[in-house]
């Protein structure tokens, strides 16, 4: 059975349809993607599903990562930061490290193709080191909030840019003025992925019990990396505001660790620190693979968190909104474009605010039924990997289209 068929049987036959008839049109292009991990992050899951449906669809899609050294992804990670507007100091020898670990890269990657699309800046500057004509086309794909970044950090990211035919943003709120044409494509999840698939009530049971969990006791959830910006201890801040008056309360800060992100150790520790003896307050690090186990903590918690001072698109969300949960997410970034009040969840702005959404949810079942499905049929509508392929196949061809004489009369 072909993995496409699966899909039909959830997004439905039109828009398979729509893909072949798209795909047609692209077929025997080599297409190669390059990101900065394998493990760890909503790139590196969104490059594992698409490639083998790109591949079903008669394109010769490949995945490439970039290697680096400790010190290269310290750099990256500050270039991460700064985009997202947190000031940072680098010093010349950084930028110079990052450029150079770009060359090296260029020369061991297999880039020829027709098209290749650099996720985020860990390797923003290939183009610059590969042989003309060894690539058709470069696309740079931008998955961080770039709208108001550190001025040192884009100037130097900026240069790389005139290299590149299109840049893409996950939203309109994420962009900056760039010289070349500009592509909005939200990214997406694979709804039948480990992490997203339905699963046995006897194993989410096993998995909650495993983890330490009370199956019987209603569950606060926030899975993320441990990042500052994923705002750790704010999360916790909330469900302490909420303890005296739900006393059998539990809370699970989920999280993995990344390759490229060299701070997460740091920012579990101060997390461990703040969560104290509290037996009801489990802080999981999770192997990159335990997608099952995420799936059945997400279809268990009564209300998810996504409580980020800073993100990207948040794909926890879209996974949760997918298992028909509310969630109470910061007001930031792509959480916006997913969350809408009194409909799919609640935006927040600080602890006390998330204490007092998740009291509201709590106290009024019906409601926070009713949001789940909402969120449901919304990711089912916007945010599957479909519309994505959709999405990324007709940027292509409007790519190859040529321009219009408009000075012929």
């Amino acid at each position: 059975m072909k993995l496409l068929d699966r899909y039909e049987e959830v997004v439905g036959h039109q828009e398979i349809q729509r893909l072949y008839r798209l795909a047609e049109r692209l077929a025997g292009k080599r297409v190669v993607h390059v990101n900065s991990t394998r493990n760890g992050g909503g790139v590196a899951e969104i490059l594992r599903w698409m490639i083998p449906l790109m591949r079903e669809l008669g394109i010769d899609a490949s995945w490439e990562v970039i290697e680096g050294t400790a010190d290269f992804y310290r750099v990256t990670k500050s270039f991460h930061n700064g985009l997202q507007g947190l000031p940072v100091s680098l010093k010349k020898r950084d930028y110079d490290l990052h450029y150079e670990i770009n060359r090296e890269n260029a020369e061991r990657l297999n880039l020829q193709a027709d098209v290749v699309f650099v996720h985020d800046p860990q390797p923003i500057y290939l183009p610059r080191f590969t042989p003309e004509g060894q690539v058709g086309r470069w696309i740079w794909r931008c998955h961080i909030d770039a709208s108001r970044p550190d001025r040192g950090v884009w100037k130097y990211l900026d240069a790389a840019l005139p290299q590149y035919e299109a840049t893409v943003f996950s939203m309109a709120a994420f962009t900056r003025p760039v010289a070349c044409p500009m592509f909005l494509i939200p990214p997406s999840i694979d709804p039948l992925s480990d992490k997203n698939c339905p699963i046995p009530e006897a194993e989410r049971l096993e998995t909650l019990t495993r983890l330490g969990v009370d199956p019987d006791r209603p569950m606060l959830l926030q899975v993320s990396r441990f990042d500052r910006f994923k705002d750790p201890l704010g999360v916790i801040e909330a469900y302490r505001l909420l303890k005296p008056y739900h006393t059998g309360l539990q809370l699970v800060l989920a999280g993995g660790p990344a390759e490229d992100d060299p701070e997460g150790a740091e920012v579990l520790r101060e997390v461990l620190d703040w969560a104290g003896e509290d037996q009801d307050l489990k802080v999981l690090m999770l192997p990159p693979d335990a997608h099952r186990d995420i799936n059945a903590l997400q279809r268990s918690a009564i209300v998810v968190l996504q409580k980020s001072i800073r993100e990207g698109f948040g794909l926890t969300v879209t996974e949760a909104l997918w298992k028909g949960k509310p969630v109470i997410g910061g007001a930031c970034g792509g959480i916006t474009l997913q969350v809408h009040d009194y409909h799919t969840g609640f935006l927040v702005h600080s602890p006390a605010g998330a204490a007092y959404r998740i009291r509201y949810l709590m106290r009024y079942n019906d409601k926070r039924l009713r949001m789940g499905q909402n969120g449901y049929d919304f990711v089912r509508e916007h945010f599957l990997l479909t519309r994505h392929l959709r999405d990324y196949f007709t940027m292509l061809l409007s790519l190859d289209r040529p321009e219009p004489d408009s000075l012929i009369v």
